[in-house]
């Protein structure tokens, strides 16, 4: 064993006091990346391992508004084992004086090919839908149940077919728990037959779960199917990514919590950083000595590293364990919450994750102060301890750029996501280095403005603190400022978001979206609405699905990714343009115009694909390819929740093709009911969407963003709380030194505990303020250029965020007063002699 080790072993004997903040804030910033990566590894196992369940079987085929024809159904039973079909579609569930909008999904009877629905009372599904006395069963949603205040074995109507209640949904196998607009209505598809709901162009689609023979080649049977069916408007899925969307929002929210782990980890690497300097300054002594019988600068650096690994090795294994050990413990509640399969066990790339970025961050933080022990001189020990002085050699600088570097590739590597890691990095760096800049301003700010303080003593005592040489302003400040700087961000953006909903939204917004209305409907229903005094505009578009399948004569996902082109999309046409429309270049096509197909195509969409006037677009509209020439852009505005199209083409282009009409409705609240009973009673097909209700979905989902966002904010600001105890701790013997002086030149403890409460509140204030400016600047961002609406700073969470501080550093500096206050002088002056 080499002599560096020799001497680090027996240092390391004395125990680990001191060292404590640095195992705690590296052990807690280690379980939440472990934890948050064991979860992501668990749910992303669970979607693999149930993929044939979750989709519903081994593949499947879709349809947008039709059924499969007789061609494909003999195609399905030549490849497949079993075939089960699935109509998915949005309808009104009705009852007496009351209805409300519900996601239907009508079965066959080898539904469910994979997997078991669950049903309370616990009855076969067979039995459930089956038809007696003349009325199908159905099952619903037990948030449908209630909202319509049913009980087992009332009637309720969907389109003109009436249905009896045999039982509650509790599960569906094939469920992944997505964002719908309304909940769920599971019914036969025969007993669709008489309801009116699926006439020609209403907005259904058709899913075809396929069970396939063993060893089946799922690519080649995509490839196959895709070619045999290229222009029918096919899509194929399969078990490999069964619930993509599931995939990428687990994978990326993941990943953001993966790198919100890591800021954690950053502000426990200030505590790390300061455990460390502490303790080597009171290792300054043992150090000149070692240098006085002639120890080398290289020695002493590998004693100290050496013993730094061995704590950082404890301290990152600690939080594998609490990490890993953590889920494990909550994974019955876990999987019991979570809407589609977890299977919790341990994972080793997690672990390893986590293990890289703790150690990395331990030698990143540490290497500063380690390298300094080698400007310790032997002078130090008559010098009253004080022998680290200048930077370190330049090798040093080296490998903390080396580390830094190391660490944020290893971030860009891991996460998956490059743009959203280096995003993060530099936001987390940009962090740092603001908030370090504004404790140098406070410190500067106390020096200077000291003075002025003359007659109020604890008032100047602390300001002298703050602006001295042993000031824990920088400490505080960053092991602070980021959670803060974070929490504030989400209620400013928070807040914005949900002011743009409850305020902005409702004063442009329609009451009401009415789709699925039939072309032999729409001239009456407009009548309806126009007729009615509460109504204070209707507008109404024909509403057809396609999908974008050239650009050019060049497939248009080899062009470009753009949402627009993938998936099916609405369109529409008209023969002039719509009130209000803006034609931003080109021109709209004559009234009666009835050559080749043209479109008018979103001014922002399209300059986002990049497509000029003169392109030509293929567009497959049930199974059938139109090219036509954009002729015009226009301005369309989503924002306001009214109709919006991309696509607009001239009439003669969809000539023929089976389509219905959507129409917005613009009535004050207290009218809503009138109308939503009038429309259900007077045309059963037709489906009412209340804006306001959609509005509340959306807004519980952004709820949910920005509730996991701040309990991920709160991991940081647990971690930096700890470190601002480490921060306390360490200077708890200078506040010793201090009390004593204070007390022998005539000072109260009132006035000593006053001083100290001082400064901890204003240190805390200005974490808290640079947090909220920072909060406010994110927020501002945000909304201007991702949600591109405008900003308002919301003072209450500022307000509160400051105050949080404020009691934060309160708490931690308070903790360690009572010891300096309780020291006698004398003792104290003496050992300092």
């Amino acid at each position: 064993m080499s002599l560096a080790l020799r001497i680090a072993r027996r240092e390391l004997r004395g125990g680990l006091k001191g060292f404590r903040i640095f195992l705690l804030c590296l052990a807690l910033g280690v379980a939440a990346i472990a934890a948050v990566g064991t979860l992501r590894a668990a749910i992303q196992s669970g979607l693999e391992d149930q993929g044939a369940v979750l989709l519903g079987g081994d593949a499947q085929m879709e349809f947008t508004y039709r059924f499969a024809d007789a061609e494909e159904l003999a195609y399905m039973d030549r490849i497949a084992t079993r075939r089960s079909e699935v109509v998915d579609f949005r309808s009104m569930a009705v009852i007496e004086g009351d209805s409300a909008l519900t996601q239907i999904k009508a079965v066959d009877a080898n539904y469910p090919l994979y997997g078991n629905v669950t049903l309370e009372p616990a009855i076969p599904l067979a039995d459930a839908l089956a038809t007696k006395d003349g009325l199908p069963g159905a099952v619903l949603d037990p948030v449908l149940i209630s909202r319509l205040s049913l009980k087992i074995g009332d009637t309720f109507t969907l389109g003109t077919q009436s249905f009896r209640l045999t039982a509650a949904l509790l599960r569906e196998p094939d469920s992944t728990g997505g964002f719908t607009l309304g909940p769920r209505t599971l019914i036969r598809t025969e007993a669709l037959a008489q309801s009116g709901l699926l006439a020609p162009g209403s907005l259904y689609e058709t899913e075809y779960r396929l069970a396939l023979p063993p060893g089946a080649d799922l690519e080649t049977l995509k490839t196959t199917t895709e070619d045999t069916f290229r222009n029918k408007g096919i899509s194929w899925s399969d078990s490999r990514r069964a619930a993509p969307g599931i995939e990428n929002f687990v994978d990326r929210i993941g990943s953001f919590l993966v790198l919100v782990g890591l800021a954690g980890l950053a502000v426990g690497g200030v505590g790390i950083s300061a455990a460390v300097r502490a303790y080597l300054e009171g290792k300054i002594p043992t150090i000149a000595t070692l240098k006085t019988i002639g120890a080398e600068g290289s020695l002493i650096f590998r004693i100290y590293l050496a013993q730094i690994l061995a704590l950082a090795l404890v301290g990152t294994l600690a939080g594998l364990i609490l990490g890993a050990g953590l889920p494990l413990l909550l994974a019955p509640v876990i999987e019991a919450q979570l809407p589609f399969p977890a299977d919790i066990a341990v994972a080793p790339m997690p672990l390893i994750e986590a293990a890289f970025y703790g150690l990395v961050t331990a030698l990143l933080f540490t290497l500063w102060p380690l390298a300094r022990t080698e400007n310790v001189r032997a002078a130090a020990l008559y010098r009253g301890g004080e022998g680290q002085r200048g930077r370190p050699h330049g090798r040093y600088i080296a490998a903390l750029v080396g580390l830094a570097i190391l660490l944020i590739g290893g971030a860009v590597l891991l996460s998956g996501i490059p743009e959203l890691a280096l995003g993060a990095a530099g936001g987390v760096l940009g962090s740092l280095l603001v908030l370090a800049l504004a404790a140098w301003g406070l410190r500067r700010l106390a020096r200077r403005t000291a003075h002025l303080a003359r007659g109020r003593v604890p008032l100047r005592l602390a300001l002298g603190s703050i602006g001295g040489a042993r000031s824990e302003a920088t400490s505080v400040i960053l092991s602070l400022g980021l959670g803060l700087s974070v929490l504030a961000a989400v209620g400013q953006i928070d807040a914005n978001l949900r002011a743009a909903i409850d305020q902005d939204l409702p004063e442009r917004a329609p009451a009401f979206f009415f789709v699925d209305i039939q072309p032999d409907q729409i001239d009456a229903f407009r009548a309806r609405m126009e007729a009615d005094p509460a109504v204070t505009d209707v507008e109404s578009a024909a509403m057809l699905r396609g999908v974008v399948t050239m650009i050019n004569g060049k497939p248009a996902s080899e062009v470009t990714d753009h949402w627009v082109v993938r998936g099916d999309r609405g369109l529409t046409y008209a023969a002039t343009p719509p009130e209000g429309t803006k034609i931003t270049a080109g021109a709209w096509w004559p009234e009666d115009y009835a050559g080749d197909p043209q479109i008018s195509f979103a001014q922002e969409e399209a300059d986002e694909i990049g497509l000029k006037l003169g392109d030509k677009l293929t567009v497959n509209i049930l199974g059938r390819d139109i090219t036509a020439t954009i002729t015009s852009f226009r301005e369309v505005d989503f924002s306001s929740a009214g109709i919006g199209f991309v696509i607009s083409m001239n009439p003669a282009a969809v000539a023929g093709a089976p389509h219905t009409f959507i129409s917005t409705v613009y009535a004050p609240p207290e009218a809503e009911a009138e109308i939503l009973r009038d429309v259900t009673k007077t045309w059963t097909n037709i489906t009412a969407i209340r804006i306001r209700e959609a509005v509340d979905r959306v807004t519980e989902a952004l709820g949910a963003i920005a509730t996991a966002t701040a309990w991920a904010a709160a991991a940081t600001l647990l971690t930096g709380f700890i470190v601002l105890i480490g921060a306390a701790a360490a200077g708890e013997r200078a506040r010793v030194y201090e009390a004593a002086i204070l007390k022998t030149l005539g000072a109260t403890r009132a006035r000593i505990l006053t001083s100290f409460a001082l400064r901890s509140a204003l240190m805390g204030a200005a974490a808290g303020t640079v947090a909220v400016i920072a909060g406010a600047l994110a927020g501002w961002a945000v909304m201007t250029f991702v949600m591109d609406g405008t900003y308002r700073f919301e003072p209450v969470s500022a307000f509160a965020i400051i105050v949080g501080g404020i009691l934060a550093t309160l708490l931690a500096g308070l903790a360690f007063a009572w010891r300096p206050l309780a020291a006698r002088p004398a003792q104290v002056l003496r050992a300092q002699d």
